[in-house]
């Protein structure tokens, strides 16, 4: 088959990586890339918000399959404009990529099903907005309502610092994005990812994660896109799977399809967990950025047959085969991240690192100068190991960060510490 897959960052070096591996892929392909992609696909210029510049593109390679990573191509429609030339591809339309795109619509996709979620409001007014933070205090989360690379969310411990959100968000913080707010009651517990693939009818789990959101050790300072993640994740217990796919997740599908806007694609279940019971936090559209790292580590070369069942609907026919290992990734950033930030400073050591089905420097904002990488990025690279154990897989990426020369980079050094 020839391949393309769509993104640049360490998700998509993750999915390539992955897909390489697998013997049904000929070529392949990757848009626009970054610095570790190159040894293991072709990378093309294209913009990939253009419905009409990928479709050219198919047709020039004599593309099979279209691999979507991140959430703005589908927000833009690049899979209804695939669906509609015939091009096999994996990830939703626009319409039921909004279960990401708009948080409110989430929450009317939720009370329609009676899925477990915290309590909301939606406002497109400040003063209103102010108004409901002020008759129920805090603590209290202040979201933007569209998409903001994982950063228009504010989880406020005191009714100052949320009314000082609704502030950032009206006044163009996040630009479109939050034009609209959605805040919702606090919800304490354990926070946790949940992925399963739809087809727009069947369902399938394809692993759990937790991911690091906070810049700082100990889950301190404010929220970034993603500071490392592991898989599996020990406070998703078979139990609690089985509640969300239940309550959750095939309500959520079975009311898309209701609507005429089946989903097919995958579901990235933001939840929370206490006392054993789930409430949906958000839902993402795409595989999350750490966890693909994570995630494909573990489920290596089958990932191109299970996107390919879910792509032709015929998940009821497929399973995962999981071993029982744990992978680990720590995320490297550029000093200053989530604020403002250098680009252009050289990464030395990468070559030096192994880079075999258990270890990889997966890239995320790199590209390729004179035959030097450079950090082109917030989140610059994804140091990522498998092993028998979490503790094992631990101490082997925290080996590859060592060896990683990058006095303006730097990572959390407390990855994993839930569940070890």
């Amino acid at each position: 088959m020839n391949i393309l897959v769509l993104g640049s960052g360490g998700r998509e070096h993750a999915l390539v990586w992955a897909i390489r591996q697998n013997p049904k892929c000929d070529r392949l392909f990757v848009a626009p890339g970054n610095a570790g992609m190159g040894s293991l696909a072709r990378q093309v210029d294209i913009d990939i918000l253009s419905a009409d510049a990928v479709l050219e593109f198919v047709a020039a390679e004599a593309i099979d399959f279209v691999v979507i990573g991140p959430e703005a191509p589908l927000a833009a429609g690049v899979g209804d404009a695939l669906a509609a030339a015939g091009i096999l591809h994996f990830g939703p339309s626009a319409a039921a990529a909004k279960l990401e795109s708009s948080k409110s619509f989430t929450k009317e996709i939720c009370d329609a099903c009676n899925a477990p979620t915290a309590g909301y409001g939606h406002f497109t007014d400040a003063e209103a907005a102010k108004a409901h933070i002020r008759a129920n205090g805090a603590p209290i989360v202040v979201k933007a309502d569209g998409l903001a690379a994982g950063k228009g969310v504010v989880v406020a411990m005191t009714e100052e610092e949320a009314l000082s959100a609704i502030d950032d968000m009206f006044g163009g913080a996040f630009g479109a994005a939050g034009a609209e707010v959605v805040i919702e009651e606090f919800m304490a517990g354990e926070e946790a990812s949940f992925f399963i693939l739809s087809d727009g009818k069947s369902i399938l789990p394809v692993g759990t994660a937790q991911d690091h959101k906070r810049v700082g050790d100990g889950d301190t300072g404010p929220n970034t896109g993603g500071m490392g993640a592991y898989s599996p994740a020990p406070v998703l217990t078979t139990a609690i799977q089985e509640q969300v796919l239940r309550e959750i997740v095939q309500p959520t599908v079975d009311e898309m399809a209701r609507r005429g806007t089946p989903f097919k694609g995958v579901l990235y279940a933001g939840l929370m967990i206490e006392n054993g019971y789930a409430r949906l936090v958000e839902y993402n559209v795409r595989f999350g950025d750490p966890e693909c790292q994570v995630l494909m580590m573990r489920l290596g070369a089958q990932i191109l047959d299970l996107l390919l069942a879910c792509a032709e609907e015929r998940l009821h026919e497929i399973t995962v085969n999981w071993a029982d290992d744990h992978a680990l990734t720590v995320v490297m950033a550029a000093e200053g991240y989530p604020g403002d930030y250098k680009k252009g400073t050289e990464i030395r050591g990468l070559s030096a690192l192994p880079e075999t089905s258990s270890q990889m420097a997966f890239h995320a904002g790199t590209i390729e100068r004179e035959r030097k990488i450079l950090a082109n990025g917030g989140r610059v690279l994804n140091i990522t190991a498998r092993a028998d154990s979490l503790a094992e897989a631990r101490v082997l990426a925290y080996d590859m960060v060592d060896q990683i020369d990058w006095p303006e980079g730097f990572c959390r050094k407390d990855i994993g510490w839930r569940a070890l």
